[in-house]
C-alpha cells in the first residue's frame, strides 16, 4: 500500500458513556486529540445527550467536532424484511446512522429518540431477569435497578445497551471467582462459553489490566443468544428515521458491515451479512431517502471496500468513514486512512463539519437540502464546497 506521509486522521463514530464506552464525551475528545485526530464525531446509541459536552470540549481542545446518533431500525415492509442485514442479533433490523446533526436540531433528535430508548429499557429489564435466572443457581444475582442502570448514563438521557448488562454481569463474575482460571473453567463447564488463545490467557491471569473488558468481549461473542430478546417497540421504522433526517437537516446513512471473517473487537462471530445482496441494497438506499453510506475501513477487506465505494459512486451516495470506538483496546486512529485511495473519506469528514457549521441555525443550508442540491447538483462539487467550509478557521 502506498502511504500518504501527510495523512489526516478523522473518526466520525466515537461512542461515549452515554451509550457504552470507557470515555465520557469530554474524555473521548481528549483521547481523539491525543491520538492526532483532526476531527472527531460523537455517535451514541439511541441518544444524542452527550453532544453538548462533546462539542464544548472539542472547542476547548481545538479539534473539529461532528454530532450524530446510531440506532437500530425496523426494515419491515422493505425488500429486506426477513433478511440478516447488518445486525448480528436479529433479522429485519438494520443499524443506521444519523450524521452531522445541526446544532439547532439536537433537541429535536433527542425528543424523537427518547420514547424508543424508554421502550428499550423494558426489554433491558426482561433480559436482565433472564440472566439473573441463569446465574441464580450459582449464587450470583443480577438486578437491573441495582446493578445495570447505575453503570449507565440513563438518568442523564443516556442509553442502556446489552453491553451494560453484560458488563454488570462481568463485574459480578469477577467478584465471585476472583478474576482468574476458576472463572474461565466456570463459564466453559456451566455455559459452554469458551475463551481461546490470547483471551483465555488474559482471563486466566489475576490482576490483568481491564480484566472486565476482556471478559465483556467473551460474553458478548458467546453469551448473547442465551439471554437476548428480539427488539420490537424500541425500533423506529426506517421511514420514520428518514423523515427525522429530512426534518432536522441531518444526513441519513446506512451502516455497511459486510460479511465478517474475524472481528476487530472480538465481539462478532464470523458470519454473512449484506454482501450477497449488496447491489440490490445500495440501489434501494437513495430510493428510500438515504443520502450516505458509512463504513469502517479497518474492519473490511480491500475487496469489500472497493466494492462498496464503487456502488456508492454509482448511486450517488455520500461516503462516510468512522471506526466504532466503544472499548479501551481500540485505537482512535484508522491507519487505513493513510492510503490515498481513501482520501475521499477525509474530505467527507470535513464536509460534514462544514455542513454542521453552515446549517447550525438553518437546516436548509445543509448539504442535502432541496435548495442546496438544486444549486449544486453534483455531489462531489458539494463535498468540495462544504469541506472547504469545514476547514475554515481550523
Amino acid at each position: 500500500m502506498e502511504v500518504n506521509p501527510r495523512a489526516e486522521y478523522v473518526n466520525n463514530h466515537i461512542h461515549t458513556s452515554y451509550s457504552f464506552s470507557p470515555y465520557t464525551p469530554a474524555e473521548a475528545v481528549r483521547a481523539a486529540k491525543a491520538a492526532g485526530l483532526l476531527t472527531a464525531g460523537i455517535m451514541d446509541h439511541d441518544t444524542i445527550a452527550g453532544a453538548v459536552e462533546f462539542v464544548r470540549e472539542a472547542k476547548t481542545a481545538g479539534i473539529a467536532a461532528t454530532v450524530g446518533l446510531e440506532c437500530r431500525c425496523s426494515m419491515d415492509g422493505t425488500p429486506f424484511e426477513g433478511r440478516r442485514i447488518n445486525n448480528p442479533d436479529q433479522k429485519s433490523v438494520a443499524y443506521l446512522a444519523l450524521h452531522a446533526v445541526p446544532r439547532c436540531s439536537i433537541d429535536k433528535v433527542q425528543a424523537f429518540i427518547t420514547p424508543y430508548r424508554q421502550a428499550r429499557n423494558v426489554r433491558n429489564r426482561a433480559m436482565t431477569e433472564r440472566l439473573d435466572a441463569l446465574f441464580a443457581p450459582f449464587g450470583i444475582g443480577l438486578d437491573y435497578t441495582r446493578d445495570v442502570e447505575p453503570i449507565s448514563m440513563a438518568r442523564m438521557g443516556g442509553t442502556v445497551t446489552e453491553r451494560h448488562i453484560l458488563y454488570a454481569l462481568a463485574l459480578k463474575l469477577t467478584a465471585a471467582f476472583n478474576a482468574g482460571p476458576d472463572l474461565v473453567r466456570f463459564l466453559s463447564g456451566s455455559f459452554d462459553v469458551t475463551a481461546g488463545g490470547a483471551v483465555r490467557e488474559k482471563l486466566s491471569t489475576p490482576g490483568e489490566p481491564l480484566y472486565e473488558y476482556h471478559l465483556l468481549g467473551l460474553l458478548k461473542s458467546g453469551f448473547v443468544d442465551k439471554f437476548y430478546i428480539d427488539a420490537g417497540d424500541e425500533l423506529p421504522h426506517v421511514t420514520d428515521f428518514i423523515r427525522l433526517a429530512l426534518e432536522t437537516g441531518a444526513i441519513a446513512a446506512y451502516a455497511y458491515l459486510g460479511d465478517v471473517g474475524g472481528s476487530v473487537t472480538g465481539d462478532k462471530k464470523d458470519a454473512a451479512y449484506e454482501d450477497a445482496y449488496l447491489d440490490e441494497l445500495t440501489a434501494w438506499l437513495p430510493e428510500a431517502g438515504f443520502h450516505a453510506v458509512t463504513y469502517m475501513p479497518a474492519r473490511n477487506t480491500l475487496e469489500q471496500l472497493t466494492r462498496i465505494a464503487a456502488l456508492c459512486a454509482r448511486y450517488g451516495l455520500f461516503q462516510i468513514s468512522g471506526e466504532d470506538i466503544n472499548s479501551p483496546f481500540q485505537s482512535f486512529v484508522c491507519e487505513a486512512l493513510a492510503d490515498p485511495r481513501h482520501a475521499g473519506l477525509i474530505d467527507a469528514a470535513w464536509a460534514m463539519i462544514g455542513h454542521e457549521r453552515i446549517a447550525a441555525n438553518d437546516p436548509e443550508l445543509g448539504m442535502f437540502s432541496q435548495r442546496t442540491v438544486a444549486n449544486i447538483p453534483d455531489l462531489y462539487e458539494r463535498i468540495r464546497k462544504y469541506a472547504a467550509l469545514g476547514r475554515e478557521n481550523i
